[in-house]
């Protein structure tokens, strides 16, 4: 007896005042008794005119009984879920509709990739980024050289693009020593990914290992693990090697390579791209972020002879030692002399007004905007998405926001 009255003051305090339940556990009632007495009175019921009165009770009570039955246990959760375990509750749930995303490969390097992979990454988990790993300046430059291993600055970039790791976890890689410290202009990210190529004695491991730490959605993939250098030809005849070096010289490019020009592509590089639905090539420095990825032969004539939507984007400003002078068509023609017609099917240029002011400010740097000659574009048989794809505040960038809901409409335009 005295366990009866246990259960019952039990279930009386699920409807004191305040529980949240009492309102619910009245419409589920109600739910239930429309479907009952509704599907009674059908069985019976000649009249088509009254059958069809209860086929809409029937119907009514199961649609209260859901919303009534769906508020009762969101009671419960908001009960026995704490709010740091719903927030893990929103990341499964966004975890699970980023699975079902595009694959897409991104293939680049240096801030153009990391910026577009921050909005791809809102998309989909099916991204692969494809970096390069020639670069020679900088912290990745000393790195390389001291310790006989891959660059790992463009590498880190991405990492922290497509991390999902609270951002203080993304501020501690991209955190740089000052000039007070030995470790002067180095970065913690490099230094962790040196220290792990160390440890496992492996750099393309040393990356996954680095992506695990900060969650990242997607993976990214070295273009080679051998150790190349760029080498540029100037228009003069000259030649220059080393990325850091390749723009200082201020000279028109001619041609670009890579030294050993026999490289091997990534086997992951190589699956990711023959899987891909979308091949996204820049935004980035044309011959030095861009282009070298496409002269290891692999990654060149895989992503040529793939039936994926391909996609360049093309840069905003020219840059000095690099692009001087060049228009929209002028960057698409580089990227084809070094690879192939078939590498492109549509080029996303930008068309918004950028402000004086800033117009003036990048004339100082010998900058200036990438004129659109979309006829010429169009005529070599390519695609143009005309669009405002840049946040000009207080520099002229892509937007990874606007980048990515272009893809994204592509995508699904295509597929």
């Amino acid at each position: 007896m005295k366990n009866n009255s246990n259960i019952f003051f039990k279930v009386i305090k699920w409807l004191y005042p305040g529980m949240r339940v009492k309102r619910w556990i009245a419409l589920l009632t109600l739910a239930v008794v429309l479907i009952t007495f509704g599907s009674a009175r059908l069985l019976v019921e000649p009249s088509v005119f009254y059958r069809a009165f209860y086929i809409l009770a029937i119907f009514t009570g199961v649609f209260l009984g859901i919303l009534g039955l769906r508020n009762i246990l969101g009671s419960f959760i908001n009960v026995f879920i704490p709010p740091g375990e719903r927030e893990i509750v929103d990341m499964i749930y966004r975890k699970r509709y980023l699975e079902k995303g595009p694959r897409i490969v991104a293939i680049g390097g240096g801030t153009g990739l990391s910026a577009l992979l921050y909005g791809l990454k809102e998309y989909t988990s099916n991204i692969s980024a494809v970096v390069t790993v020639a670069d020679d300046g900088g912290s990745s430059g000393r790195i390389r050289q001291e310790f006989d291993i891959l660059p790992p600055g463009d590498i880190r970039n991405c990492l922290v693009a497509l991390a999902d790791a609270p951002s203080l976890m993304q501020d501690l890689f991209q955190f740089r020593f000052d000039t007070s410290s030995e470790l002067s202009g180095h970065s913690f990210g490099n230094l962790f990914i040196t220290v792990m190529t160390k440890l496992t004695g492996d750099f393309e491991k040393a990356v996954k290992e680095s992506s695990k730490v900060l969650a990242i959605r997607g993976q990214v993939i070295p273009s080679t693990l051998n150790k190349v250098s760029l080498v540029a030809r100037y228009r003069d005849g000259t030649t220059t090697e080393g990325e850091a070096s390749i723009p200082k010289k201020k000279q028109p490019i001619a041609k670009i390579s890579l030294k050993p020009q026999d490289a091997i592509a990534t086997p992951e590089a190589l699956k990711a791209i023959s899987e891909a639905q979308a091949i996204i090539l820049g935004p980035g420095s044309l011959y030095t972020s861009v282009i070298p990825n496409l002269l290891i032969k692999e990654i060149r004539d895989a992503v040529t002879a793939s039936s994926a939507l391909k996609i360049y984007i093309c840069n905003v400003m020219t840059q000095l030692g690099e692009t001087e002078g060049y228009s929209a068509f002028d960057h698409i023609k580089a990227v084809i002399d070094h690879s192939s017609p078939k590498i492109i099917d549509y080029c996303v240029v930008n068309v918004t007004h950028i402000a004086k002011e800033l117009l003036d400010r990048y004339s100082h740097e010998y900058s200036y905007p990438v004129v659109v000659d979309m006829e010429k574009i169009r005529h070599a048989g390519y695609r143009v998405i005309e669009a405002d794809i840049i946040n000009a505040k207080d520099y002229v960038r892509h937007d990874s926001g606007k980048l990515a809901r272009i893809i994204s409409d592509l995508i699904q335009e295509n597929f």
